[in-house]
């Protein structure tokens, strides 16, 4: 019995795995002032469980605080896909050049912190150019502390919709559930699940993907404001 319900759960995982892609991300955050700070990310993608890369990212960007719950952010990235079904395969599917503005706002209902963010696109991609618009609501809740500091376990979960200015408009929703844990002031680890559905057909239409983040965060000294951690973009 015990033998068949370990051939039982290894098929299961395998199952899962091989119907899982990966999302792997390195996110830094440096505080110039009270006010500024500039922000770089890297990510890299696959369609199967840590096989068949297929695409990377490479951004960065300043965002300016308004005050404790309101922000405004500026960023520049190079974004390139590549043909499914190997690591890189040529040829490249989309190269794409990307400038974006947004506004973030963050709710405070005692431990539990909401973050709503607007962003604009402008895409420059091997298509031509085009604009995205997207909506994205994080929610974050610390876990046995009011707020996230060194030592806190929080969870995170977070949706997102994506739309054009073009028909028929919707483009993309991407779901997250997951957590994080903070080990110092200037490092943090998140992981988690996300389900991902393309309204029109692609290699990532309705695909699962694992993902983890390794935060690094330059802070200024004696820094008093609340940190919220974001989902991953």
């Amino acid at each position: 019995m015990h033998i068949r319900l370990i051939i039982l759960f290894t098929v299961l995982c395998t199952k899962l795995t091989a119907q899982t892609g990966s999302w792997s991300i390195v996110n830094v955050k440096m505080d110039l002032n009270e006010k500024w700070n500039l922000f770089g990310e890297a990510q890299i993608r696959s369609l199967k469980f840590y096989d068949d890369f297929h695409y990377y990212e490479l951004k960065g960007g300043a965002t300016y605080k308004f005050s404790k719950s309101f922000s405004a952010s500026a960023g520049v990235g190079m974004f390139d896909t590549y043909s499914p079904g190997g690591n890189f395969k040529s040829p490249m599917a989309n190269d794409e050049t990307r400038t974006w503005v947004q506004l973030s706002m963050t709710q405070y209902e005692k431990r539990l912190k909401f973050e709503h963010r607007y962003r604009a696109e402008q895409r420059w991609t091997s298509n031509g150019f085009r604009n995205r618009f997207r909506y994205r609501l994080n929610a974050i809740l610390p876990l046995k502390k009011k707020k996230v500091e060194p030592k806190t376990f929080y969870l995170n979960a977070s949706n997102e919709i994506f739309y054009t200015d073009r028909a028929p408009y919707f483009e993309r929703n991407r779901l997250f559930l997951g957590g994080g844990y903070e080990f110092s002031e200037g490092f943090s680890m998140q992981g988690g699940w996300m389900k991902q559905f393309d309204y029109r057909i692609n290699d990532e239409t309705g695909r699962s993907f694992f993902q983890i983040a390794f935060l690094f965060d330059i802070q200024r000294k004696n820094k008093t404001s609340e940190k919220v951690p974001g989902a991953m973009d």
